[in-house]
């Protein structure tokens, strides 16, 4: 029998001083079984930091033509894009090509680097692509605030973020590897 996914509830509440959004969101994330909490975390930040009405978390690790999130206009065209971890430089061009603005967080230490280092030429390629790097620091205290439900507050200032619950909060400040030139 396979193993089903697990259910984790978040209450979100964003204050986004950069963008100037604030907004309470009620999400509910899937753990695929091969995902580890670290990763879903990650997606959990990823939403806080683009948080918008029309975004939404994509079908998962088991479908590979979907982002961890997108955001689409009322058109169908994607606007956003945004992939976790350390995706394909082949996938990441695709994506440039079929959404407005991609975004990648990457994640995992030393294998990021490597990973960045091996990609970097090809995606400066890519106009419409911004990627970004956390630390390993970073993902552990995500870790920390994973529960079944969590009730969380994310403040964005400068680009820096905090994560907080009730118990613990985490600062994280992402690595800007590529930006789209203004």
């Amino acid at each position: 029998m396979a193993q089903r996914s697990t259910i984790y509830k978040a209450q979100l509440s964003v204050s986004d001083m950069d963008r100037g959004y604030y907004a309470d969101h009620v999400l509910t994330l899937a753990r695929h079984p091969s995902e580890t909490e670290e990763r879903l975390m990650v997606r959990l930040l990823a939403f806080a930091m683009h948080a918008d009405a029309q975004l939404a978390f994509g079908r998962g690790l088991s479908t590979e033509d979907e982002p961890d999130l997108w955001r689409k206009d009322a058109t169908g065209t994607t606007t956003l894009w945004v992939d976790i971890g350390l995706p394909d430089e082949k996938w990441v061009r695709k994506a440039c090509g079929l959404a407005e603005h991609v975004v990648v967080l990457a994640y995992g230490g030393r294998k990021a680097d490597m990973w960045w280092a091996q990609n970097a030429a090809s995606f400066a390629r890519c106009g419409n692509l911004t990627a970004s790097a956390l630390s390993s620091d970073a993902t552990a205290g995500l870790q920390k605030l994973a529960a079944r439900t969590m009730q969380l507050a994310c403040t964005v200032q400068d680009q820096r973020i905090w994560l907080a619950s009730d118990a613990y909060q985490v600062e994280i400040e992402p690595q800007v590897l590529q930006a789209p030139a203004q």
